[in-house]
């Protein structure tokens, strides 16, 4: 009983994956939020940050087969899964990012997230008022 994943393609499905739980791993960040009896989807975001375009292209690559190899057995019923890819995630081994995966899904089932991320503060800024 292998249940189908999906792609996860509208801009929309991505923000409300970010009101989701978030847990934090050195080569990614994995979002998780319910999606309304959708089944599991699965996002990826890799950034300008972590590279040129083949540097993104194979994070992407590597990142797509960790998620369907792991989200069937350990991602959770009916919920969209978004990794956001770190800028150390390209260097990391493949075992590791799959043990990584791995934890992060299983907190995520927990419920056990990360705090919230806070925003940096934009005050004290050279020249200006005080």
């Amino acid at each position: 009983m292998t249940e189908q994943l999906s792609t996860m393609r509208k801009r929309a499905d991505f923000l409300a994956a970010n009101r989701g739980l978030r847990v934090a791993r050195p080569g990614f960040v994995l979002l998780a939020n319910p999606n309304q009896g959708e089944g599991k989807r699965y996002g990826i975001t890799v950034t300008k940050k972590v590279g040129n375009a083949v540097v993104r292209n194979r994070l992407k690559r590597r990142f797509r087969e960790l998620l369907r190899a792991a989200l069937p057995e350990y991602g959770l019923a009916d919920h969209d899964h978004v990794l956001i890819a770190r800028e150390g995630g390209i260097e990391r081994d493949f075992e590791k990012l799959k043990v990584e995966l791995n934890e992060a899904l299983e907190r995520a089932l927990a419920g056990k997230g990360d705090p919230p991320r806070r925003r940096p503060r934009r005050g004290n800024r050279k020249g200006g008022r005080k």
